[in-house]
């Protein structure tokens, strides 16, 4: 299970790290904190430095809810940062946060590697065929609606066997653009109750059916601090507990906060798995 990011195959039967850059004033957990220069290096650096594959840079907060942003805000937001890391860390491979082409191009052009859609090419009709142009990898996530009204749309006549048979239309979509490299991601949070969330992830490894790479997402989302009734800051150790649950039912890339902590994650599961 290989992704080529920029010429450079990357062998995800080896979990790897994704770690979370979000640009965004409003995010939920670290919302309005990277947003001067030496703020932002400092973080990429200190996620490379303990061990990230990848840097996700979001410029759109897609949590519930979530305000509006214009096309232009979020280009305007993400494209900079974007070149701003490459000239400080120009080997970086990094995965850019959008659904809308016009930014996933922008961003490619300067020298990202892979995109990541919330909406598997939902939300913006010439996505597909640009990530196709653009020959880049693809990560497409399963939700509903937009971020403003996916916790509206929780229905579901079976959790699992919905999500499957959604990703293997949007995979057919994506091949018929010539779309071939691709890691899906069960989208935990969007559009699913907080029970809906565990039921996923229990049955995780149901989805290893549809034969990709899968990303997880659970750092800190409020799936982990609403059940333990705390706050995004405290749901480190019990982020740690559901990443270790997401390797052991196939997780190739675990999206986080707190790098250290998931590859020590990794570490301790690889020596379980030996």
């Amino acid at each position: 299970m290989t992704i080529n990011c920029k010429g450079k195959l990357i062998d995800l039967s080896s979990p790897k790290i994704m770690g979370i850059l979000n640009v965004t004033p409003d995010s939920f957990f670290d919302g309005g904190k990277y947003n001067d220069p030496s703020n932002i290096l400092n973080q990429v650096e200190k996620m490379l430095t303990e061990g990230a594959t990848f840097i996700d840079i979001g410029a759109y907060s897609s949590r519930p809810g979530a305000d509006f942003v214009s096309e232009n805000e979020e280009l305007k937001r993400i494209v900079p940062i974007v070149a701003l890391i490459l000239e400080h860390f120009p080997e970086t491979l990094i995965s850019v946060d959008t659904f809308r082409a016009k930014v996933a191009k922008q961003c490619i052009e300067k020298g990202a590697a892979l995109i990541n859609d919330i909406s598997a090419g939902k939300l913006d009709d010439t996505m597909l065929q640009t990530v196709a142009n653009l020959k880049v990898p693809y990560i497409m996530m399963h939700m509903r609606g937009t971020p403003q009204t996916m916790q509206k749309q929780t229905e579901y006549d079976d959790l699992v066997k919905d999500l499957i048979f959604y990703f293997s239309e949007r995979i057919s979509a994506a091949y018929a653009f010539g779309v071939t490299d691709i890691v899906i991601d069960p989208g935990f949070g969007f559009a699913k109750t907080l029970e809906q969330n565990y039921e996923l992830l229990a049955k995780l490894e149901l989805l290893k059916m549809i034969e990709k790479p899968m990303l997880i997402g659970v750092s800190r989302k409020s799936m982990i601090y609403k059940l333990l009734e705390t706050t995004p800051d405290r749901a480190l150790n019990a982020t740690t507990s559901l990443n270790t649950v997401a390797l052991q039912k196939g997780a190739s890339i675990l999206r986080v906060h707190d790098v250290k902590e998931a590859m020590e994650c990794i570490k301790l599961f690889k020596m379980l798995s030996h």
